[in-house]
């Protein structure tokens, strides 16, 4: 009998969430098998995912018909068939949440991105998600941007559940985490519990390598004279998105040393986990699982898509290296400001963002217009 590798990670404090949500797999019962026996113990969507799912996908139109004899708006049909799928979800996985004292067994879903630099709106819409979808389990999706910190803090302060995505940078990553503190301290402050809210912090790694990778083929094309500096070159190629997770997790590590987040510990808090995101390799040449193998390590996250998480299960080789080689991961984000190299980290991870913030509205707006779409079409005439 074959090895589930996935399995595996556990023992070493990290639990491994599948990034995707399909009608597809919850009615099939694939879902539901993945959480009980495959070591899947959490959800994460987007308006990507949701794209993919819905667009040209039959499954849905019984209840797009419904909408339109409802008489509702295309924004509201979008919505009844996305918090249905994420409810159910959450069901498959109450068992886990349950089981694990709140730890996992959570599903996230995205505040509309074209709100992710409106901070009232962005309150507004996850106090409404929260309460419509109606779940404990459930996780907002907030985007790490600076209106979504002060978002971040009065949800969290509110007693909702908090996925904060798309950061990049180790900065951005303290700065949500502190986010997390401050609306923990001000929920506490209101005399309220706060032993029952989680978060995690969405650090993202593929589209980093990606980034700078592409940056450092464009000076190899135009040629490099020197050797030594083609070798300085090709030893940053692929790493850097992981020796910047190393760091981040550092931070970590000190924050939860300091004195703020132990007070609130001992008041039944649970620490907000860095969860590994954008884990599938863009990079052919790259080993398949790099993004998982390397950061294993306690009180983390990984949040997968389902090729790579066949791709783990397969032939994950398995420990905890999250804090192994940190000297080397210092030197090498360092390395970057080596005039041969060249590349401001800063400015990397601002178009990151950008471009995150773009990826995840240019597929809402698509499936808004394949929505639109198919409402004429199953509309009657």
């Amino acid at each position: 009998m074959s090895t589930n590798h996935l399995l595996e990670i556990k023992q070493y404090g990290q639990s491994i969430w599948m990034d995707n949500l399909t009608r597809d797999i919850i009615q099939s019962g694939e879902l539901k098998d993945l959480v009980e026996n495959q070591g899947i113990s959490g959800i994460t969507s987007n308006p990507a995912i949701f794209e993919k799912a819905i667009a040209g996908n039959a499954i849905y139109d019984a209840d797009i018909e419904a909408g339109i004899r409802a008489g509702l708006p295309i924004d509201k049909i979008y919505e009844s068939l996305v918090f249905a799928d994420i409810r159910n979800a959450c069901d498959i996985l109450r068992p886990v949440y349950e089981a694990s004292n709140r730890l996992d067994g959570y599903v996230s879903i995205e505040v509309p991105p074209t709100i992710a630099h409106d901070t009232e709106a962005t309150i507004s819409e996850a106090r409404r998600y929260f309460q419509e979808i109606g779940r404990e389990n459930l996780m907002i999706k907030i985007p790490g941007t600076e209106p979504g910190l002060p978002a971040v803090e009065q949800v969290i302060a509110e007693g909702m559940n908090v996925n904060i995505t798309l950061l990049f940078s180790v900065e951005s990553y303290v700065n949500t985490a502190w986010a997390y503190i401050r609306g923990l301290e001000k929920r506490l402050a209101e005399g309220k519990d706060i032993s029952r809210i989680a978060s995690v912090a969405s650090f993202f790694l593929s589209r980093i390598d990606s980034n700078i990778d592409a940056k450092i083929d464009a000076k190899l094309k135009k040629g490099v004279d020197d050797i030594a500096v083609e070798a300085k070159l090709k030893a940053v190629k692929g790493k850097v998105a992981i020796a910047n997770a190393k760091l981040a997790y550092q931070e970590y590590k000190k924050i939860i040393r300091s004195e703020r987040w132990q007070e609130l510990a001992a008041k039944g808090a649970t620490v907000q986990r860095l969860l590994w995101a954008s884990t599938s390799t863009k990079d052919p040449n790259y080993n398949d699982v790099m993004y998982i193998e390397e950061l294993v390590g306690q009180d983390t996250v990984n949040t997968v898509p389902p090729a790579t998480i066949k791709a783990c299960a397969d032939h994950c080789n398995v420990s905890d290296r999250l804090e192994t080689d940190v000297n080397n991961a210092y030197t090498l984000i360092e390395n970057l400001k080596d005039p041969d190299i060249n590349i401001d980290l800063d400015t990397v991870m601002d178009e990151l963002l950008v471009e995150g913030i773009d990826k995840f509205i240019q597929p809402f707006q698509s499936l808004m217009n394949s929505l639109e779409d198919k409402i004429k079409v199953l509309s009657p005439v």
